[in-house]
């Protein structure tokens, strides 16, 4: 039966994604018409054939040729004259340096272009093909404004909405995702996107187009990244005596830290008196019994590199006159324990910059133990440095770095003169501005 909503929707490309797309969408009522250069595989089809194995994907395919929802066939300009939305699924191989070949996604551009030029109606294209930030800005939209001589989000619509299906349960992925995500330039589009998605239950994310390339890719390598952590864990449990499925099982049944946002968000570099010190011991247990650790030895690598890059952003001000807004290694604790802020403000010092630091947490008076022996080993003078109060730090300093999420800094970050500059390693407030003359984030 028909969806009421009466959506036409053109496919291109009818390989793995594009297969799973046009059965699902028909299933849903929505006609489908799928397009690809190989005749043959658009023939078969046609036909209810799948060109792929996977689960449940046939009967789908010819039950929708079945009630007249799927055809299929070569011709673009057939396409987009009979649609009224087209989704673009082509492949991105990788080039031999890595890179992507986009050469797929350019020729369907270029049709798709050719088409609307000879079309009245206003059109959406929406590209699911997996794409490096700034692709469609680079490379799809120009080719398809230049192609079709009218200008994208105006004259047509345009969106990137990445996909996220996995082989072989791809149809329940498609059918119960855990989020949507919809790199929107236009309202039409928008509605368009929203009518096929009618019966999906998932949250909705509209994004610009290049947050939504970049949110494909960090997807992919976290899951890239978690199955290659599980490997490493794995082979020093096996190495140790340990069955690291039991390891895995337990760490994953965390979801309040483990399976959380809590970590996952681009700030300060980690520190503290457990992450420093037993990803080093883990390391150490690794190589005493020959296992390599490629990936946790880059972790401890990338961590350094986010302190660089945090004394980086200090130094290219070329201000010297700095307060540091925070010194524990996060808000509402003393603990100064291989703290980032503790080695930021060493180098600080050590290059002759003239620092004071606020952190109403840390009193040097009341250091003790294991605090107060890091404390003298990696800055010594430190009760030279510290400001007794917020206003006193802040008078004087050209710039102001917040060091942790203490919220009072967001009011002293409001509160700044005229000339300061802000440089904020955590976000401190999700509404901050983004970066301009007087505010730097650390990596947004």
């Amino acid at each position: 039966m028909t969806n009421p909503n009466k959506l036409r929707v053109s496919i291109f490309g009818i390989g793995y994604v594009g297969a799973v797309t046009a059965a699902c969408i028909s299933k849903d009522g929505f006609p489908v018409h799928a397009v690809d250069v190989n005749a043959a595989k658009a023939e078969a089809l046609a036909k209810g054939i799948s060109p792929i194995v996977e689960p449940g994907l046939p009967e789908l395919l010819l039950s929708a040729v079945d009630k007249g929802l799927l055809t299929a066939g070569t011709s673009a300009e057939e396409a987009i004259f009979n649609t009224e939305l087209s989704i673009v699924c082509v492949g991105t191989p990788s080039m031999r340096n890595g890179n992507l070949d986009l050469s797929y996604v350019a020729a369907v551009a270029e049709d798709i272009g050719k088409a609307i030029a000879k079309k009245e109606a206003y059109h959406s294209v929406v590209m699911r093909s997996t794409m490096l930030p700034s692709s469609m800005e680079t490379t799809v939209i120009p080719i398809l404004e230049r192609a079709s001589g009218k200008k994208a989000g105006v004259d047509f619509g345009i969106a990137y909405y990445p996909e996220f299906l996995r082989e072989a349960t791809a149809i329940a992925d498609y059918e119960n995702p855990a989020v949507i995500v919809l790199g929107i330039e236009d309202q039409a589009t928008l509605e368009s996107l929203r009518k096929v998605n009618a019966k999906l239950t998932a949250p909705e994310f509209i994004v610009d187009i290049k947050t939504a390339e970049a949110i494909k890719y960090a997807n992919n390598c976290w899951h890239a990244t978690k199955i290659s952590f599980a490997n490493e864990i794995g082979n020093i449990a096996k190495a140790c005596g340990i069955d690291g499925h039991k390891v895995m099982e337990a760490v994953c049944a965390d979801k309040r830290l483990n399976i959380s946002p809590v970590y996952m968000k681009p700030g300060m570099a980690f520190g503290g008196s457990c992450l420093p010190k037993d990803l080093r011991a883990l390391r150490y247990c690794a190589r005493s019994r020959e296992v390599s650790t490629p990936l946790l030895d880059a972790v401890a690598e990338s961590n350094q590199t986010q302190i660089d890059r945090a004394l980086n952003l200090i130094t290219a001000t070329g201000k010297k006159n700095v307060a540091l807004l925070g010194l524990s290694f996060k808000a509402g604790t003393d603990d100064l324990r291989e703290s980032p802020l503790v080695e930021i403000a060493e180098r600080l010092h050590g290059k002759g910059f003239k620092l004071k630091i606020f952190d109403e947490n840390v009193q040097y008076q009341a250091l003790t133990g294991a605090n107060l022996s890091y404390v003298r080993a990696h800055l010594p003078h430190l009760i030279d440095l510290l400001a007794p109060s917020l206003d006193e730090a802040k008078e004087g300093a050209d710039v102001l770095v917040i060091g942790n999420g203490d919220q009072r800094f967001t009011d002293a970050m409001s509160a700044k003169t005229d000339g300061q500059v802000v440089i904020d390693f955590v976000r401190v407030s999700k509404d901050v501005r983004t970066n301009g003359d007087d505010y730097t984030g650390l990596c947004w």
